[in-house]
């Protein structure tokens, strides 16, 4: 969920930045409230400008249908639980891993993080070290393997 509304934030900065000062004074038009929401088109916002904004902070991109077919797999493979209908969610957790592991090159602290990151309702606290370092695999192995 953060990765999303990091990706808002940013575009949301972009935007601010192309759209100049001329109006900063005056009401915002109702137009200005939409192409500000999350759920608005990005139409306006240049697709390489969204990318490398997400890349300086660390978000990969979101997989390809078949990458993330194959990511959602392997993490079922892992143990159903950690996926458990919610693919968005486990898409989102990996896209989070990767993020907070770009800079973070111990791996027992990598394993750590993924751990903490990846729960399900019979596994609150996580589902343990080995599974976190298989999950920590495929997160790495599908969503960013140059991290």
């Amino acid at each position: 969920m953060r990765t999303h509304h990091t990706v808002t934030l940013l575009a949301a900065g972009l935007l601010a930045l192309t759209a100049g000062c001329s109006e900063a004074t005056s009401e915002p038009k109702a137009d200005d409230k939409v192409a500000a929401s999350p759920s608005a088109s990005h139409s306006s916002i240049a697709p390489e400008a969204l990318s490398s904004a997400a890349a300086a902070a660390g978000i990969p991109p979101s997989p390809a249908p078949e990458q993330r077919v194959i990511y959602l797999a392997a993490l079922n493979k892992i143990d159903p639980e950690i996926v458990n209908g919610k693919e968005d969610k486990a898409i989102s957790r990996g896209l989070s891993q990767c993020q907070s592991m770009k800079d973070e090159k111990d791996p027992t602290k990598r394993v750590e993080s993924t751990n903490r990151r990846f729960i399900g309702p019979n596994h609150p606290d996580g589902f343990g070290p080995t599974k976190a370092a298989f999950i920590l695999a495929a997160v790495q192995t599908n969503l960013c393997p140059t991290y």
